[in-house]
């Protein structure tokens, strides 16, 4: 049996960010769906949008933006001192997938 992964929840403010952090996920081909391609530092979503199109507009079809803070990070790692143990209530729930 696999055994189930231990989750940190990842603090609001990750690598020593001094503006706001956006999440970019951008779409290669207008059948593709999104993907998660990085993040960028900028003051506004319009400035988040300029420094994203000259990362990725060179190939992508769309690029949507989210502001860092309402993702929510969670990792087997923890990433950063403030990070929190997380248990979701899945104990008696089978694994979907068992290698």
């Amino acid at each position: 049996m696999v055994d189930k992964s231990k989750r940190y929840r990842v603090g609001d403010q990750p690598r020593d960010a001094v503006e706001q952090e956006w999440e970019i996920f951008i779409r290669d081909d207008t059948d593709d769906s999104l993907r998660h391609a990085g993040s960028v530092s900028a003051p506004t979503a319009d400035v988040a949008h300029i420094q994203a199109t000259k990362l990725f507009d060179w190939y992508a079809t769309d690029i949507w933006l989210c502001p860092a803070s309402d993702v929510r990070r969670y990792s087997t790692h923890t990433l950063d001192a403030q990070a929190d143990s997380v248990s979701p209530d899945i104990d008696s729930e089978e694994r979907s997938h068992e290698a």
